[in-house]
């Protein structure tokens, strides 16, 4: 009975999160957040069978669906589309994306053949699924990674877009994927016993908490400028590609970027950007950028939290602060949260800011 109750609560939770996904009412990463939709419906008809018998005591054999069947494996391939409108938001489809399908083409012949001739193919069905899973899975991670480096190309604060949920979510996907399928072909047409549907109600669950606080990862203005977009998406190496600028053009520009920084102290705004800067300096978002990389050696996030770091370095071995505590100097140092103050304060520094404040005391 407890069973039948969790497998209801997966099913028409991930139908739930399914319809606000996709209907979006925060307008947040539109394309990104549709089609991680139709990844989430698609991951509820596996649960299909199970809700019609305990709801409605309607019983069907969902694997005699071949349409079902196809929808359902096509679910990585649903999933790796959301994460890649999430990490590039020029993406858009073009004819060579066909090669998406060889592999559930193939599976559909897999599975005819299993229904309609004499062979057992059933583990070779199950085998894969599971390898198509793991590899859009592992594919999608490596997107992401790639992701986390390229947004310190433009943003100065990434822990509300760094898509770490979605790495998690992931991790926690390749793994229960891989058990339920060892359990299918160990315990062959038993059903997931107890435990293993509570992992994945709490799995769900995960993701709609995640999902239903995300921000928007790319800056409105981003989304609007192409040439900055294209910037941003063509890869994670920071070292100047041509010259886009002389040298003298870079110095005077860093020798204004520098003036801009230390007067109008930017770098308070935890919101701050490449865009927005770059309006301020009256140049084009890829010349701030060579100059950023070429000029400091560093990408635009370490450049802005140089700064960050050093301001908050002056506040802690301010005794007149002493009043203050940890969080309320990473706010007064433009910093947007305790852990990306802690996390960059020690990538700089080598030191916590706690550490720091104690070694400042005993000077």
């Amino acid at each position: 009975m407890v069973i039948k109750l969790i497998e209801v609560l997966i099913f028409a939770s991930l139908l739930m999160l399914s319809f606000l996904l996709i209907t979006n009412p925060q307008g947040i990463n539109k394309k990104a957040n549709r089609w991680f939709g139709v990844f989430i419906l698609q991951w509820s008809s596996y649960w299909l069978e199970e809700y019609l018998m305990n709801i409605a005591g309607i019983q069907i054999d969902v694997d005699g669906f071949l349409i079902l069947n196809l929808v359902q494996f096509l679910t990585p391939v649903a999933f790796f589309i959301c994460i890649l409108y999430f990490t590039e938001p020029a993406y858009r489809f073009r004819a060579k994306d066909f090669k998406y399908l060889i592999v559930p083409f193939l599976y559909l012949l897999v599975v005819i053949a299993n229904r309609y001739t004499d062979r057992d193919l059933y583990s070779a069905q199950l085998l894969l699924v599971l390898v198509h899973a793991l590899f859009y899975s592992g594919y999608s991670l490596i997107k992401i990674r790639r992701h986390k480096q390229n947004i310190q190309k433009y943003s100065s604060s990434i822990r509300e877009i760094n898509l770490n949920w979605l790495e998690y979510i992931i991790i926690a996907t390749i793994g229960i994927t891989a058990c339920i399928s060892v359990f299918n072909i160990v315990f062959y047409e038993l059903p997931l016993n107890l435990f293993m549907n509570i992992t994945m109600l709490i799995v769900i669950y995960f993701i709609a908490y995640n999902a239903l606080k995300q921000s928007e990862i790319f800056p409105q203005e981003v989304q609007e400028a192409k040439s900055e977009i294209q910037m941003i998406s063509e890869g994670a190496d920071d070292e100047p590609k041509r010259q886009l600028l002389t040298d003298d053009q870079v110095k005077a520009t860093m020798e204004r970027l520098e003036e801009l920084m230390a007067d109008k102290e930017l770098y308070l705004n935890s919101d701050l950007n490449l865009i927005k800067l770059s309006d301020l300096l009256e140049v084009t978002p890829h010349h701030l950028s060579f100059v950023i990389n070429k000029g400091f050696n560093v990408n635009f996030f370490m450049y802005v939290n140089k700064f960050r770091v050093e301001k908050a370095k002056q506040m802690l071995a301010d005794n007149n602060n002493n009043n203050l505590s940890i969080l309320g100097i990473a706010f007064e140092s433009g910093f947007s949260s305790k852990t990306s103050f802690n996390t960059t304060f020690k990538r700089i520094t080598g030191q916590t800011p706690s550490e720091f404040k104690k070694g400042s005391s005993n000077l």
